[in-house]
């Protein structure tokens, strides 16, 4: 067998042979079940010791291209099948419990909708997208708790810490941050979760079964909704407008379909931006209670207020056992925290508690222990004041930059707090169908068709996430927004 070798090259000899012949052998010239020359034979050929033809047919071996077969010698052995790429395996080769699970899957309305993205990308995207700016992120305070942590608790900081509530000095830092807002809770009727996406699991897989409905602010919490359809549950949507949930427009839908559990965002909701007026929350309160029906209230970021009055959560409007609280410090610190909790009473808590242990055990213990001890320091504070400083400024920006770059007839409803701007679109403009002419132009946004019950509800919207941008950003983001909205179709 003739192999190259360079005897005074960088590359070792036994490098060089096995680098030979894996070639050989992946473009099939040495095909499977080929013989190869004995140690001491292919030594003699290529003037090597025969260690250094050893060294190189180990290294084959171990990667699964030759093998050893007992007093005959070294073969090539036969590939295993690569892997298929995905999608490429015909629907019906699939056993039929697949099959089953393949048709209950719906493809995304704006994947059903939109045209093609452009081939080529813009090189630098601005994305009105995600939760907060990672260069703004308190990476360094964070890292300087997690090492006092480990310093100070050592391994036991590492160990899977109480299975039924969280960390109980994180649970009650908590209530102490809940009591800056007005909200008197006691630490065990916290629950540390995964973030708050957790929380709204755990509350579904527990109140509700398939076929239940579930009454939400339309639009909503794109993620909520999936959650909702995946459990298979009847999503039945109120109206939304600048004072929140339209509670005077609820009662027929108690009377008609007979929710299971309110879901709602009062607080800078989630995408609209709208915070619901006292009125309303006492209303809502009032029919949830009077048709015994649960509400869960998601307050994401009721700390990023930038203007007007602080209005009562509906935990502190309800009699207790009616609410059940979620919060998090993912979207007002960092995502990947995924730190979140809620908060109950009653029998409902013993069994949420139950449900996360089995579902995950714990939420990571160290990040728990790294978080109570950044936020009771009083940095969490400071941070808030501080994000909230920057994100108003970042909301003044947007607005003024739509104001300059987009046409008159775009309509813009000023948020008070939270990270987003809902737009909506010039008649006969489409959200989805603007998508392609965006990314082409170098511009994300979140289209409206994933908040809405009906997604084709929010075809002339679209979500603006300010918060993500410097002043700069949002600037060059809205202008390159308005070249893409000038070639839409409608326009």
């Amino acid at each position: 067998m003739r192999i190259p070798l360079q005897q005074s090259g960088d590359m070792p000899l036994y490098r060089q042979i096995e680098t030979y012949l894996r070639r050989q052998i992946l473009d099939g010239v040495l095909a499977p079940e080929t013989k190869l020359p004995a140690s001491r034979q292919l030594a003699q050929e290529l003037g090597v010791s025969r260690i250094t033809v050893n060294n190189a047919y180990a290294i084959l071996e171990s990667e699964g291209l030759i093998y050893s077969k007992g007093g005959s010698g070294v073969y090539v052995l036969a590939r295993t099948t690569q892997p298929a790429e995905p999608g490429a395996i015909p629907p019906d080769s699939w056993p039929r419990w697949q099959q089953a699970i393949a048709q209950k899957v719906e493809l995304p309305y704006e994947v059903l909708h939109a045209s093609p993205r452009p081939a080529n990308r813009h090189p630098k995207p601005i994305r009105f997208t995600g939760v907060g700016d990672p260069r703004e992120y308190p990476i360094k305070d964070l890292m300087r708790a997690m090492h006092d942590v480990l310093q100070r608790n050592g391994a036991s900081a590492l160990e899977y810490g109480g299975l039924d509530k969280g960390y109980a000095p994180l649970r009650t830092t908590i209530t102490h941050v809940l009591a800056s807002q007005g909200i008197t809770v006691h630490p065990d009727q916290v629950l540390i979760t995964a973030g708050s996406q957790q929380g709204l699991a755990l509350v579904c897989q527990l109140l509700l079964k398939a076929g239940d409905t579930v009454l939400v602010e339309n639009p909503t919490y794109n993620l909520a909704l999936e959650l909702f359809r995946t459990l298979g549950l009847n999503i039945v949507g109120a109206p939304v407008d600048q004072e929140g949930m339209c509670v005077a427009a609820i009662e027929p839908i108690f009377q008609q379909h007979q929710p299971r559990l309110i879901y709602t965002i009062p607080n800078f909701q989630n995408p609209t931006g709208v915070c619901m007026s006292g009125e309303r929350r006492r209303a809502l309160a009032s029919l949830a209670d009077h048709y015994h029906v649960p509400i869960l209230e998601d307050d994401f970021v009721g700390d990023l207020r930038y203007e007007g009055r602080v209005q009562p959560a509906l935990k502190t409007l309800a009699l207790e056992g009616r609410v059940i609280y979620l919060g998090t410090f993912s979207k007002m610190l960092m995502p990947g925290l995924r730190i979140g909790f809620l908060v109950a009473e009653g029998p409902v808590f013993q069994r949420l508690a139950a449900l996360k242990r089995v579902s995950d055990l714990t939420t990571p213990p160290l990040m728990q222990r790294a978080l109570e001890s950044y936020v009771n320091v009083g940095q969490y504070h400071r941070y808030v004041q501080r994000s909230c400083r920057l994100y108003r400024q970042r909301r003044d920006a947007v607005l003024a930059a739509i104001k300059r770059h987009l046409p008159s007839t775009v309509q813009v409803e000023p948020p008070q707090g939270g990270l987003f701007v809902w737009v909506r679109l010039p008649d006969g403009v489409s959200s989805v169908a603007l998508l392609p002419l965006a990314a082409e132009a170098g511009v994300e946004y979140a289209p409206g068709v994933r908040f809405f019950v009906e997604p084709a509800q929010g075809e002339p919207y679209l979500r603006l996430n300010f918060a993500t941008l410097t002043p700069v950003e949002i600037e060059e983001g809205i202008r390159r927004l308005a070249a893409a909205l000038s070639r839409a179709p409608g326009t």
